[in-house]
C-alpha cells in the first residue's frame, strides 16, 4: 500500500500528546477518601463498566488515526511485468578430424573444444543451438534445438573416427549454413571450430563464407592448436604412438570468413584462451529481453473513512449509554 499524500500521516504524532492529556486528565479528576484500611475494598469485585472505562478513549483514537489514514490517501497497486525474449540461433560447426587429437589442449583438443562447448550452451537458456560435424565430410549431429540436455548428451557421443578423416572446413560451414539459414531468428551465429588446413570436399571455405554472407548469418572462426611441434595420438596395431608434427592451419582463410560475414576470428593456443573465447562470443552475441511493467493503483482511503465514522458513532454511542455519567 502507498499514500498520495504522506506528510499527512505525521498528524499522528498529534496523538501521544492526547494520550498524556488523558492520563492527566484521570489523575486530577480522581477522588480521594481517606479510610482506615483497604482490606474490605480489596474483596469487592470489579464491574464491566470499570474494566472498559478506557474504552471511548480509545475508540476516540483509533477514529482519528483512521481520519488521517483516509486524508493521507491510500492506494492499493497491483503491478506485474511481462518479457519477451529474442533468442539467437547459433549453429556449431567442430572439426573432429585427426588433428583434433592432439595434445596440446587437455585432455585433447577435441574433448577441450567439446568441454567448454557445453559450458557456452549451458550458459545460453534462451537460444536455439545445433551441431555439425565434419572432417573428410559432413553431417548434422544435432539440429537447432531449445532442449540443450539432449544438444550436450549428443556433445559427449563425439569423437574421433565417426566418420572419414580429412579436413572439410567448406562442406562443414555449408553445412551449419543449410540448417539455420530458414531460421526467423533476427540473429544468426554459427561457431565454426577447426585445427586444420582445407583439403576435402567439394565446396571452398570462401563460398561457404559468401553463402553465409547471403543469409545474414555471421561467422565466428576458432583455429585451435599451439605453435610449433605437437604430438598426435594414432591407434596401431601394437597399440597406442605419437607422431610429431607441426601445426598447420590456414589462418588466413579463417581470417577471410570471419572478415565476410561480419564475424571474427580468435586463436586458441591452450584450454584458458579457447574458454576465454567462448566468453567474449557470450558477450558479442547477447540474448535481447524487453521488459514491460505494468501498474493498476485504485483509491482505497473510503474504507478508512468509513472505519472512522463507525468508531466515532461507537464512540458517542458507548459514551451516552453504557458509560453515560451524571452531572
Amino acid at each position: 500500500m502507498t499514500f498520495l499524500n504522506p506528510e499527512y500521516l505525521f498528524l499522528l504524532l498529534l496523538l501521544l500528546p492526547m494520550i498524556i492529556w488523558y492520563i492527566r486528565e484521570i489523575h486530577r479528576s480522581e477522588a480521594s477518601l481517606q479510610i482506615s484500611s483497604v482490606q474490605t475494598l480489596k474483596d469487592l469485585p470489579r464491574t464491566r463498566r470499570m474494566k472498559f472505562r478506557h474504552l471511548p478513549f480509545i475508540l476516540r483514537l483509533l477514529a482519528i488515526s483512521m481520519l488521517i489514514l483516509a486524508i493521507a490517501r491510500p492506494q492499493s497497486s497491483n503491478n506485474w511485468r511481462t518479457e519477451n525474449t529474442e533468442g539467437i540461433d547459433i549453429m556449431m560447426a567442430l572439426d573432429i578430424s585427426g588433428t583434433m587429437q592432439a595434445e596440446d589442449l587437455r585432455p585433447s583438443r577435441l574433448e577441450a573444444a567439446k568441454t567448454v562447448a557445453s559450458e557456452f550452451i549451458l550458459s545460453r537458456p534462451n537460444d536455439n543451438i545445433g551441431l555439425v560435424v565434419f572432417a573428410g565430410e559432413s553431417f548434422t549431429q544435432c539440429p537447432l534445438t531449445i532442449d540443450h540436455g539432449v544438444l550436450i548428451n549428443l556433445f559427449s557421443g563425439i569423437r574421433y573416427g565417426l566418420i572419414e578423416d580429412g579436413t572439410a572446413i567448406g562442406l562443414g560451414l555449408a553445412n551449419a549454413v543449410s540448417r539455420i539459414r530458414d531460421s526467423k531468428a533476427k540473429s544468426k551465429v554459427i561457431i565454426l571450430l577447426t585445427a586444420g588446413s582445407n583439403n576435402r570436399g567439394d565446396i571452398a571455405p570462401i563460398t561457404a563464407a559468401e553463402i553465409a554472407k547471403t543469409f545474414g548469418i555471421r561467422v565466428y572462426a576458432i583455429g585451435v592448436g599451439s605453435y610449433g611441434v605437437i604430438n598426435i595420438p594414432i591407434q596401431t596395431p601394437f597399440g597406442v604412438r605419437y607422431q610429431q608434427e607441426e601445426t598447420q592451419f590456414d589462418e588466413k582463410t579463417l581470417k577471410d570468413i570471419a572478415d565476410i560475414t561480419g564475424g571474427k576470428y580468435f586463436r586458441a593456443t591452450n584450454n584458458n584462451k579457447l574458454r576465454a573465447i567462448y566468453q567474449e562470443i557470450d558477450q558479442l552475441e547477447k540474448t535481447k529481453i524487453s521488459v514491460k511493467e505494468f501498474s493498476n493503483k485504485s483509491e482505497t482511503y473510503f474504507i478508512f473513512a468509513l472505519l472512522a465514522f463507525l468508531l466515532f458513532f461507537a464512540e458517542i454511542l458507548i459514551r451516552n449509554t453504557w458509560m453515560k455519567t451524571l452531572p
